[in-house]
Order: structure tokens, then C-alpha cells, then sequence
């Protein structure tokens, strides 16, 4: 193919992908030098002048010119604002790549690039699968992913190499007959409050007071599959994990945290949100702190949760049917959480519930409707 006369301009009529030109190299370079994008790239560090050169002049061209790299400058506004690229493609499978400066981030400019970049290799290229790859932690790119389709995310243990360091990486991929439209569900995290009690997202900052929730002894009784001695790296990997179940469509996790302190007083979640025979329940599950006990703190957060969870998804809740809580029959506290809500009582299974000494409880479960 001839560069740039053979490059295709693809546009919906927002964004435009067409052939790169050496006007492009000054933003691409300014681009670069964005902590974000060096993060999560393998561009090289520290990015100079003559790379950007180098890639848009010279590998660009012979890219499109050998058939091995199909890439287009992303125009948006009437301005480049970054570049994605197809690669390999033997077999009518290749991998997508993409990058847009921090000033249109947000703006819905990638997910329209990636997928008219996409549907052109399906539709001009031949292709039938599209795979992605990213870093593990690279949520912007994930979620891009996800809008555009893709789906069937795995990851792979030091799958990705960056600068000579093996990263665990996330794979996904979207096929030629799949809709280029979000797969499942990729929650939100809304802040709630009522009654001095603040549900937000968990930090990085909240690991002490986790630690100390999760380490009390009430808690670790109660909750028998937390790693025991529960220690501060746990508390940190809690913490990691909690968007990656929102990303999954598996659950949403919020800390409760005082209104005027913001201090971590528990957690609750609602999870099991992609049950295969009912997803139109959610679970209801939580722990606190030992010093917010006794202060209502986790009926008016469990309060809380249920008026988001039983929201329509359209109007940003959760669109659940059905709740459901869970506790043993000698744990009063949790069950008078669930009464005080409105729950009904509506299983005993018996021994059914593990301790660590190797004894079992009986298990009650409780449910909430719409209707009720």
C-alpha cells in the first residue's frame, strides 16, 4: 500500500482517523510526555523529539507501506489527539493499540476511534477477532474496551513487558459478528449519604482502618473466609480489588465513612450481580468497624445500599428484583440489621455455616422485593 494515498479516512462524523503527517509530531511528542501515557505504554522514558519523529515519519509509513501496521492519527475538533493501530492480522486475527492525550480524555473521542478502527478491519480488512491488550490496573483503556465490546477478559500473569519488566496483563477480545457495544454492566460507585453517614469508593488511605475492621475479632468470628491473621497487605489488596468487581459487572463496594470526618467506619457491599440463573438479584454483605458499633451506622448504610440497588440501571442504580442477607442464627446484630430494613426471614439451613474452630451455625437468610 502506497502512504498516505492508500490510508482509508474513517470518520462518524465526530471523529476522524486518517493518515498521520508531520504536523502531528509536535502534539504526539507533547502527548508523550504525559506520566499517564508512560505508565501505561511502552513508549520509551524519557520520550524525546526524534522518537515521536521516528514513529509518525518513519515506522508509521512503512507500516502501511509492508502491510504489517495499519495506524491513523485520531482528529478530533479539527486537531490530532492521538493514534490507533491495528497489527498482525494473520489468520483474520490482530490486535488493536490506541492513545489519546489527556485533553480529550473523558470526551468519548477513544471508544469512537477504537470503534471505527475496528469495524474496518472487520469490514475492509477482513478480519473476524479483534484482541486488546492492557496492563493489569489500566482502567481507562479497560473501560474504553469494554464500551467498544470487548469482552471474555482473562488475565495473564506477566503477560505484558515494559522496559524489560514483566506486568500482568488483561486480555480481552470482540469478534465480527459481536455488537461493538458494552458487554454486561461496569458499575459506578455513587457517593450516598444520609444521617451523618457517607458511602463513598474505598482509598488507598482507608488500609490502616480496614485492617483494624477486618483484624477485630467479632469480624474475623463472623466472617470466616478473611485471611486470618488479617494483616495491613490484605487490607491494601481489598482495597485494590474493589474495582476491578465493579468493572466486572460482579459487585459494588462502598465504604461507610462518617460525614464529617470521612473516616472509615466498615464496608458494605452488594455482589453476586451476574448469578447466571437470576441477575436480577444482588447480596447484601458487610463489616464494621469496632468503633462504630452500637450507632446504627450499618442500618442506615444497609438503608442506603437498598434504595441504589433496587434504582432502574437508566436512572444509575442497580436494577436488582431481589436482595438477599445472610448471617448466622446466633449473630443478632447482623440479623437485627436486616429486620430493622424490612427483610423478611425466609430459610434456616442448618450447620450450614463454618467457623473456624470447625463447628457450624445454623444459617438464616433473609429477602427484600421491590414489591415489599
Amino acid at each position: 500500500m502506497r502512504f498516505p494515498e492508500d490510508v482509508p479516512v474513517l470518520t462518524d462524523g465526530v471523529v476522524t482517523l486518517r493518515a498521520h503527517t508531520a504536523d502531528d509530531v509536535e502534539p504526539a511528542y507533547r502527548m508523550c510526555q504525559d506520566p499517564v501515557m508512560q505508565q501505561w505504554t511502552t513508549i520509551p522514558v524519557p520520550y524525546l523529539r526524534e522518537h515521536a519523529e521516528l514513529f509518525l515519519t518513519e515506522l508509521i509509513p512503512s507500516g502501511w507501506r509492508e502491510n504489517t501496521m495499519w495506524a491513523w492519527a485520531i482528529e478530533y475538533e479539527g486537531r490530532y489527539a492521538g493514534t490507533v493501530d491495528l497489527r498482525d492480522g494473520d489468520g483474520g486475527v490482530g490486535e488493536v493499540g490506541f492513545a489519546v492525550g489527556p485533553e480529550v480524555r473523558g470526551k468519548g473521542v477513544m471508544p469512537r476511534a477504537l470503534r471505527l478502527a475496528v469495524r474496518h478491519a472487520f469490514d475492509g480488512m477482513g478480519w473476524t477477532r479483534v484482541i486488546w491488550r492492557a496492563y493489569v490496573g489500566n482502567y481507562a483503556s479497560r473501560r474504553v474496551a469494554w464500551k467498544v465490546g470487548f469482552h471474555g477478559l482473562v488475565t495473564i500473569p506477566g503477560g505484558g513487558n515494559s522496559r524489560g519488566v514483566r506486568k500482568d496483563e488483561w486480555v480481552a477480545s470482540v469478534g465480527r459478528d459481536d455488537e461493538l457495544e458494552p458487554n454486561g454492566n461496569w458499575w459506578t460507585v455513587p457517593v450516598l449519604e444520609n444521617n451523618g453517614i457517607r458511602l463513598r469508593e474505598l482509598r488507598e488511605t482507608d488500609a490502616q482502618r480496614v485492617q483494624e475492621a477486618c483484624g477485630d475479632e467479632r469480624t474475623q468470628r463472623w466472617l470466616t473466609g478473611m485471611p486470618s491473621p488479617y494483616t495491613l497487605d490484605d487490607a491494601a489488596g481489598f482495597i485494590a480489588s474493589r474495582p476491578a468487581a465493579a468493572a466486572s459487572g460482579e459487585a459494588v463496594s462502598w465504604a461507610i465513612a462518617d460525614a464529617a470526618s470521612d473516616e472509615l467506619l466498615g464496608n458494605v457491599s452488594v455482589f453476586d450481580l451476574t448469578n447466571r440463573i437470576d441477575r436480577t438479584k444482588g447480596e447484601i454483605g458487610y463489616w464494621m468497624h469496632p468503633d462504630a458499633r452500637g450507632r446504627k451506622v450499618m442500618s442506615t448504610a444497609v438503608e442506603m445500599v437498598i434504595a441504589h440497588a433496587f434504582r432502574p440501571v437508566e436512572e444509575g442504580g442497580l436494577g436488582r428484583r431481589r436482595l438477599v442477607l445472610k448471617c448466622a442464627d446466633v449473630n443478632t446484630a447482623s440479623a437485627h440489621v436486616a429486620e430493622l430494613n424490612g427483610f423478611t426471614l425466609v430459610s434456616t439451613e442448618r450447620a450450614a455455616d463454618p467457623r473456624r474452630d470447625g463447628s457450624y451455625d445454623n444459617l438464616l437468610t433473609f429477602d427484600l422485593l421491590t414489591t415489599d
